[in-house]
């Protein structure tokens, strides 16, 4: 699996998205670029997941804009997302993975090779005849995330990916984002555990209200936070 890049950088430039006259990100200017994960953290309501889906593509600004690769317009075709609970089709593990071949316009010849290798990469083999919901939650959470692989992204959006696994399940989740990192895929993810942040970002952006608090590079940050919101979320206060 190789992945293009060219829609890094992924660029925010004074984004603002509200829904029903109610701001979720405010004046967001930030640079997504190529390397190691990038992780977002806050409180629950913050904005991470508007911030993924945003950079995704999926919500526009009402203000600012988001250029991918400096294009201010560009089909999704290179990202993917894995949302927090994703819906498992009622069919095999190999099934749901077909699937998303298909509606990435793959080539029905390479199929087959292309399910063996994704169900290889997050440790199911031997699982594809398995009903996908009748499959363990972590099992169910590096299904969907072999699904969001198919089409080859160079970018992939988890949004809180380890929410609710046990501790061997979170495991399994994060070295599978680790292949993916070495293999050349941006990754960029939000997360409510902080030792989960600390094992795998590059560099970390924390939110609060919808607006960036701090960002940096991930050691920088834990080990000398700058504000004094860092400082108190790092030290397990509220953030109110």
């Amino acid at each position: 699996m190789r992945a293009p890049s060219s829609d890094l950088p992924i660029a925010f430039d004074n984004v603002t998205v509200a829904s029903r006259s109610v701001t979720i990100l405010n004046g967001i200017t930030l640079s997504i670029n190529a390397g190691m994960p990038t992780v977002l953290i806050g409180p629950n309501g913050s904005g991470k997941t508007t911030l993924l889906r945003t950079a995704m593509g999926l919500v526009a600004p009402v203000s600012g804009r988001v250029t991918w690769g400096g294009r201010e317009f560009a089909a999704p075709t290179r990202r993917a997302i894995m949302f927090q609970r994703p819906t498992m089709l009622r069919r095999s593990a190999a099934a749901n993975i077909r699937y998303a071949l298909k509606a990435a316009k793959i080539p029905r010849a390479s199929h087959d090779s292309r399910i063996a290798e994704l169900l290889a990469l997050v440790d199911l083999n031997g699982l594809g005849d398995r009903p996908a919901r009748r499959m363990s939650g972590g099992e169910q959470q590096r299904l969907a995330l072999a699904r969001a692989l198919a089409c080859d992204p160079a970018v992939l959006f988890l949004d809180e990916p380890t929410a609710s696994l046990d501790p061997a399940a979170t495991k399994a989740m994060e070295d599978v984002v680790r292949t993916v990192t070495d293999r050349g895929i941006k990754v960029v993810m939000s997360t409510h555990d902080l030792g989960e942040a600390r094992r795998l970002a590059g560099d970390i952006v924390l939110l609060h209200r919808g607006q960036i608090v701090e960002t940096g590079e991930a050691t920088a940050f834990f080990n000398s936070p700058q504000t004094g919101e860092a400082k108190k979320f790092l030290a397990g206060e509220l953030l109110v």
